[in-house]
């Protein structure tokens, strides 16, 4: 074979490029649908963390404690008007806030809480909510971080 030869074989023209082009295209396609369909099989549970848990006993939270519990972003106070829990999650982006002097302040933001959760100031558009606390049949302290109750709301147990 001479050199002229072996060229013109391994010179694709320009429509064999563009049947080959749209097979591989087509090929690429039809696995995405496949892939697709196959993905409608499979459920789109998310697994969250359960919104009512346990937090201790009542003597665990002496008048006067104030404890953050990170895992549940959830702020567990006890004073003289009883126990009451306070969300962590700042209302404006979803910031985990701190506490501060006057209050909860958020890191991200700025948005500035008082004491109760009200805010002062910054973007957020409501105040952190209150969570209700219940008192289980063994003694525990359970926090239902799905139900929102009243700013102020405190539960007095023994």
């Amino acid at each position: 074979m001479t050199s002229e030869h072996q060229e013109k074989e391994t010179v694709l023209s320009r429509r064999d490029f563009l049947a080959t082009s749209a097979f591989l295209t087509a090929t690429v396609a039809g696995f995405g649908i496949i892939a697709g369909f196959f993905r409608f099989f499979k459920s789109d549970v998310r697994y969250e963390e359960p919104s009512v848990f346990k937090i201790g006993k009542p003597e665990n939270f002496p008048v006067g404690t104030a404890r953050k519990l990170d895992d549940k972003k959830v702020f567990v106070f006890s004073d003289d008007g009883g126990f009451y829990a306070i969300s962590c999650v700042c209302t404006h982006l979803g910031c985990i806030v701190h506490t501060s002097d006057n209050g909860f302040t958020c890191p991200c933001h700025g948005s500035k809480y008082n004491t109760a959760g009200k805010v002062i100031s910054g973007p957020a558009p409501r105040s952190l909510p209150w969570f209700e606390i219940t008192q289980d049949v063994d003694g525990s302290l359970v926090v239902n971080a799905g139900s929102e109750v009243p700013s102020g709301t405190k539960v007095k147990y023994s």
